[in-house]
């Protein structure tokens, strides 16, 4: 699945049948920003807007826009699943946290 994306934040998508619209809403972030177009163009052009008048309207609150994501991930592994992960990250010459990101971004892509 591609998502669209700009300056860095994500749109999730709906459609919805009753207003026959496309709608979204920045995802990743806990404040609540939404969208709308009836086709994929404007949809485009509206989330641009929305993000711009998002970052903007935070500038002028004087706080930080939040951001989609960090890159940091955290994870609690049952120890042998931990020991098994640092035994296979070695035989790849890698690092857990590389052979984790390696896996991760393969899966998602499958």
């Amino acid at each position: 699945m591609n998502a669209m994306k700009y300056k860095g934040y994500a749109a999730r998508i709906e459609y919805s049948d009753e207003d026959d619209l496309f709608v979204g809403h920045i995802a990743g972030i806990r404040d609540v920003v939404g969208f709308h177009g009836d086709s994929v163009q404007a949809l485009h052009a509206a989330f641009e807007e929305a993000v711009d008048d998002y970052v903007d309207t935070c500038a002028k609150l004087n706080r930080p826009p939040q951001k989609p994501f960090s890159g940091k991930l955290s994870l609690r592994l049952e120890p042998e699943l931990h020991a098994t992960v640092a035994v296979k990250a070695e035989l790849a010459h890698k690092s857990i946290n590389q052979w984790v990101a390696d896996v991760l971004s393969r899966e998602a892509r499958a």
